[in-house]
């Protein structure tokens, strides 16, 4: 009888094999695709849904309708041609702020700095304008701008050399370097290449009506809005088409791997701070030549600090920080009307900003996760019935075939 077994076990086992491959599979392709729908969609949009429900306690706290503020701001930001415009005036400087901290945050690195960046960029640029006085407008439009974008560079690289080959820490560095920038902005202000003419408020001698930068054609946005999307496109190629860029995200994910590789990480780090630090540097010079028209204390305005929520929210992503920074400027652009309707502080959308990076950084726990490893939807678990064919089986017989 049992010779007419003629089954060969090795056979026997790799059939089933070949059936439950392809399932697994699937279900690994599928979980991926979930957590990553989940970290590049879902777990943003919870966050700001979160930080505009606070935001809404907060205003209702203070007597207000929050539905109604909630209103206003979108008229503030959206809800008309001016508004528009205002927003994407905003929104430029962010876009080139957001590179210094985003480029970065690919390497594993978090940059603070861009507020400093910016600011020496227009001081640079100004300082440029100055010394080219009597040359043609579009050689001086030139030097200011590459002056601009060359100090913020070498500015925030300064950070990354520290970090690389010294080992100090970028975040601590870059945000002590902003009040460092901010200082020497107020001492050469003040001092070296202050006007004459500026007397309550010091400022550089002003760049000339022909060296402004003007708006775009149709438009009443300068072209800074142009160069920051522009670079956001750039640098997104850079980051994800280029062999620098592949070997900037090896580094990010994995130092010692990237340096058992071979990788030279020091000079990765500092290249990659250099790039953001340009982005942020011209936009300094951009303000300076589109908007300003001299460097003074009105540089200092936050858009560098507001630059690092962009990066966070659009996750070191420079395509979307597009998107994020037309958000975060449409949000300052709305401060005005509130204060107008509402007799609400201007500084009242500082607090949505504050509540809004909070709820982004606790949601980065969130990131790369299921909802079954959320704990959403769990069923209750019930252990697997037990086949009747497997419930009652006779003892085994020793030497039966």
């Amino acid at each position: 009888m049992g010779v007419g077994v003629s089954i060969e076990p090795s056979k026997a086992v790799a059939a089933p094999a070949a059936r439950v491959a392809p399932i697994a599979e699937v279900e690994v392709g599928l979980g991926a695709a979930i957590r990553g729908a989940i970290g590049s969609f879902f777990v943003p949009a919870a966050a700001i849904v979160v930080a505009l429900l606070l935001f809404g306690i907060f205003i209702a706290i203070t007597g207000r309708n929050p539905l109604a503020v909630y209103y206003q701001m979108y008229r503030g930001s959206f809800g008309t041609a001016f508004s528009i415009q205002n927003t994407l005036v905003r929104a430029a400087p962010l876009m080139l702020t957001a590179l210094a901290t985003a480029l970065p945050l690919r390497l594993g690195l978090v940059g603070l700095g861009g507020e400093g960046a910016m600011v020496l960029g227009g001081l640079g640029a100004a300082a440029a304008a100055v010394f080219m006085t009597g040359h043609s407008p579009m050689a001086v439009k030139c030097a200011m701008l590459v002056a601009g974008a060359a100090i913020g560079g070498l500015w925030i690289a300064f950070a990354g050399a520290l970090r690389a080959y010294r080992g100090v820490n970028e975040t601590i560095c870059t945000l002590l370097l902003n009040y460092i920038a901010i200082a020497l902005l107020n001492h050469i202000v003040e001092g070296p290449l202050r006007d004459p003419a500026s007397l309550n408020k010091p400022s550089t001698l002003p760049i000339g009506d022909d060296n402004m930068i003007g708006n775009l054609p149709g438009m009443d946005v300068h072209w800074g809005l142009a160069f920051g999307v522009g670079a956001c496109l750039l640098t997104w190629v850079l980051m994800n088409r280029t062999t620098f860029g592949f070997a900037a995200r090896m580094v990010g994910g994995n130092v010692r791997a990237a340096l058992l590789n071979g990788l030279p990480v020091g000079r990765l780090i500092v290249v990659a701070t250099f790039i953001g630090g340009v982005c942020a540097g011209l936009a300094g010079s951009i303000e300076v030549a589109a908007i300003h028209g001299t460097a003074n204390a009105s540089l200092v305005t936050g858009y560098g600090y507001t630059g690092v929520l962009v990066a966070f929210i659009a996750r070191g992503n420079p395509l979307a920080v597009i998107p994020v920074a037309l958000l975060l400027g449409g949000i300052g652009a709305s401060g005005g009307l509130l204060q107008r309707v509402f007799d609400l502080p201007d500084a009242t959308v500082n607090v949505l900003q504050g509540i809004l990076f909070i709820s982004i950084l606790f949601s980065e726990t969130f990131y790369g996760r299921s909802l079954k490893e959320l704990g959403l939807f769990r069923r209750r678990a019930t252990p697997p019935a037990t086949p009747p064919a497997l419930q009652k089986q006779p003892p085994a017989v020793e030497g039966a075939v």
